[in-house]
C-alpha cells in the first residue's frame, strides 16, 4: 500500500497559480501511474490529469487542458500538479491517487486507482 499526502493547496486570486505536492510513502511511487482528482461541494470527484509512471506520457481533462501540468520526481517520489490561470470554478478538494497494479494504460477513472491522499482544499476567489 502506499500512503499518499498532498499538499501546496490554499486559496488564491482568478488568474493566480498554485502548486500541489503528492507525496509517497511506505513503497516507491516510481513504479505506479499517478492521477489526480477533484470534488466540488455538492459535485462528483472529477479525473483532472495522470501521468504514466515513467513520466513520459501525461493526460487531461479538458477543463484544465493548457492550464494545468502534472509531472513527476520520482527521486523525491513526489508528483505534482502545477495549476495556472486558475478560475473560481476550479475550487476543490484536490486528491491524487496511485494506480500500484499498473498497465499500459494510464487510467482516468478514479476506480482504477488503488490508494488515496486525504486531499487539500484549493479556493479560486473571484
Amino acid at each position: 500500500q502506499v500512503q499518499l499526502v498532498e499538499s501546496g493547496g490554499g486559496l488564491v486570486q482568478a488568474g493566480g497559480s498554485l502548486r500541489l505536492s503528492c507525496a509517497a510513502s511506505g513503497r516507491t511511487l516510481s513504479s505506479s501511474h499517478v492521477g489526480w482528482f477533484r470534488q466540488a461541494p455538492g459535485k462528483e470527484r472529477e479525473f483532472v490529469a495522470a501521468i504514466s509512471r515513467s513520466g513520459g506520457s501525461t493526460y487531461y481533462a479538458d477543463a484544465v487542458k493548457g492550464r494545468f501540468t502534472i509531472s513527476r520526481d520520482n527521486a523525491k517520489n513526489t508528483v505534482y500538479l502545477q495549476m495556472n490561470s486558475l478560475k473560481p470554478e476550479d475550487t476543490a478538494v484536490y486528491y491524487c491517487a496511485a494506480d500500484v497494479n499498473p498497465t499500459r494504460v494510464v487510467p482516468t477513472r478514479g476506480s482504477s486507482y488503488d490508494d488515496w491522499g486525504q486531499g487539500t482544499q484549493v479556493t479560486v476567489s473571484s
